[in-house]
């Protein structure tokens, strides 16, 4: 084992965590966010082989947070009592949807346009007018900040000034996170204990091997840190 430059490289050897490779890897000296952790690892303890991230405002390395799917929601107001309205995602807009359409009416016609598909946005709630219903891409826009929906109303009748509102009410992506939180960086290499407001010394393991399969399930790694990671950590699986 060697240290460089707050690099320290090293072999796995018998004792080590299950879950790292058996060949040299890299990991750096980091300092764990006591309260971030403690959000997610309510008692304290945080695993060995959990997934981390950078918490650029602090420089202290904070559970991982995922990465998430954009939801946006359709609200009508003005309570209208017949007509259409229409979507329009990234200039293709929608053929004309109901009123009082349901969500399923609702994702038939956003999968009508080219630039969605089928299979690649779902709905709930619903249905119209009186119910919101929200979007929410999955499939080829999974994991995305994609544009903002906007809406026609000028189609529908009845009630006072009856409008179509759509609104993020979650942003897609995986770099969206406070201060990068939801940028996977590496694993924690060791179990560690933490209380309010102590932060703790600990090793990140960022360049190796990772049999995924043995992490801790309580790990948050998700297959968007797996594609952040890829560069420099190969993820396999024992006896694959």
């Amino acid at each position: 084992m060697y240290s460089d430059l707050g690099v320290t490289k090293t072999t796995r050897r018998a004792g080590g965590p299950s879950w790292a490779g058996e060949f040299p890897v890299d990991c750096a000296p980091i300092t764990l966010d006591a309260d971030a952790v403690l959000a997610v690892y309510t008692d304290g303890n945080i695993p060995s082989g959990a997934c981390l991230a950078l918490n650029t405002t602090t420089n202290r390395h904070v559970p991982y947070g995922g990465s998430s799917d954009e939801v946006q929601t359709l609200t009508v107001t003005g309570t209208p009592t017949g007509g259409t309205y229409t979507l329009t995602f990234s200039g293709q807009t929608t053929a004309a949807i109901p009123y009082n359409a349901t969500a399923a009416q609702v994702r038939t016609a956003l999968e009508a346009l080219s630039n969605i598909g089928t299979g690649n946005v779902t709905t709930a709630g619903g249905a119209h007018p009186g119910t919101p219903i929200t979007v929410t891409f999955t499939g080829t826009l999974a994991n995305t900040n994609v544009a903002q929906m906007t809406a026609s109303s000028a189609g529908l009748t009845g009630g006072t000034s009856p409008t179509v509102t759509p609104t993020t009410t979650t942003a897609g992506g995986a770099d969206l996170g406070a201060g990068g939180s939801e940028t996977a960086k590496g694993f924690l290499l060791g179990d560690k204990q933490v209380r309010t407001g102590r932060h703790v010394d600990a090793a990140l393991y960022y360049r190796g091997r990772v049999y995924s399969d043995l992490l801790p399930s309580n790990s948050g790694f998700d297959a968007a840190a797996q594609a952040e990671l890829a560069p420099n950590i190969y993820f396999d699986k024992v006896g694959a």
